[in-house]
């Protein structure tokens, strides 16, 4: 028994959800379906000819890529074309295509926490704001003696954050009136008698990213057959996620010596530099990717960010 297709994109998008991306990114499923068994899964940059015929070897049914194999609508597929040979192989071989590309950006754990990361910036924080997550408040009713296990597994999922604080609930005893009808399995009672039991109101706030996930833990952990839960938008600020990263480096070095670094911890040969390269740097800024959606809505240097633009 494998995973479906939707299973292990659902777990990629816990990690980096959708609405992460900037507009008119083209993220997501491009080609193929999810609703299929997926034995295994090959993960690349790009989606070139060498890497579907990796796939076609290892017998993948799933290429998760950084970068767009659609850019735009597609008016036709002409298989004697480079694209189209790539699109047609992908469908004989029931390979699909699903991409993450600002999203992986931005995320927690993305390629600028990695990039910045890997040469030792501290205290960082994103370049440029394309995304805040939404605060919801979720309530649900379970009889008192579930209460803590469906608490626990809301507070697994992610639920329960306000700022620092973790766990955060507010709890209200009271009864719970119901009357299960022909074609019901109770949990509690019996069909066509009306029922008052002891419940637990239990809030707690949940976050848009990790909602989904959320309510599903919430349902599996809940011992009712219908569960009662509400949610309700909250009009508060909660965390900001963004492109790029700018921190600082282990120790104010020079250009020159941050540059060495760079090249041995990303393992390059040489790198495009520009500035003085005996100037002293406390602050730089990392940003996978050309930037553009970046470079377009900021001055870095007017702002005050960062003394060295981008790697």
């Amino acid at each position: 028994m494998y995973a479906k297709g939707q299973a292990v994109i659902q777990l990629m998008e816990e990690f980096a959800p959708k609405s992460y991306a900037v507009a008119d990114d083209k993220i997501g499923l491009q080609l193929g379906s999810l609703y299929k068994e997926v034995k295994k899964v090959l993960v690349a940059l790009d989606v070139t000819d060498e890497v579907v015929e990796e796939a076609i070897r290892e017998q993948a049914d799933l290429i998760i890529a950084h970068h767009a194999i659609i850019y735009r609508p597609l008016p036709h597929i002409q298989t004697d074309t480079p694209a189209g040979r790539l699109y047609e192989k992908l469908i004989k071989h029931d390979i699909a295509v699903y991409i993450a590309h600002t999203n992986l950006d931005v995320a927690d754990g993305g390629i600028n926490d990695m990039m910045a990361e890997a040469i030792g910036l501290t205290k960082t924080e994103p370049l440029e704001e394309v995304h805040t997550d939404k605060l919801k408040k979720l309530v649900v009713f379970v009889p008192q003696d579930h209460a803590e296990k469906v608490r626990q597994a809301l507070f697994e999922a992610g639920a329960g954050w306000i700022g620092d604080y973790s766990h955060c609930s507010f709890n209200i005893e009271g009864t719970g009136t119901f009357m299960p009808r022909e074609g019901t399995d109770p949990f509690i009672g019996r069909q066509g008698k009306l029922e008052a039991v002891k419940e637990i109101r239990i809030e707690t706030i949940v976050s848009q990213s990790i909602e989904r996930k959320a309510v599903q833990a919430m349902l599996k952990a809940h011992p009712y057959e219908e569960v009662a839960y509400d949610l309700y938008p909250l009009d508060l600020k909660t965390r900001s996620f963004g492109l790029g990263r700018a921190g600082k480096p282990p120790k104010p070095m020079t250009l020159s010596e941050l540059c060495a670094l760079v090249k041995g911890v990303f393992e390059v040969p040489a790198l495009r530099v520009v500035g003085d390269p005996d100037r002293l740097i406390r602050k730089a800024a990392v940003l996978g990717g050309i930037g553009l959606p970046l470079c377009e809505a900021c001055d870095l240097r007017r702002r005050g960010r960062a003394d060295y633009g981008r790697y």
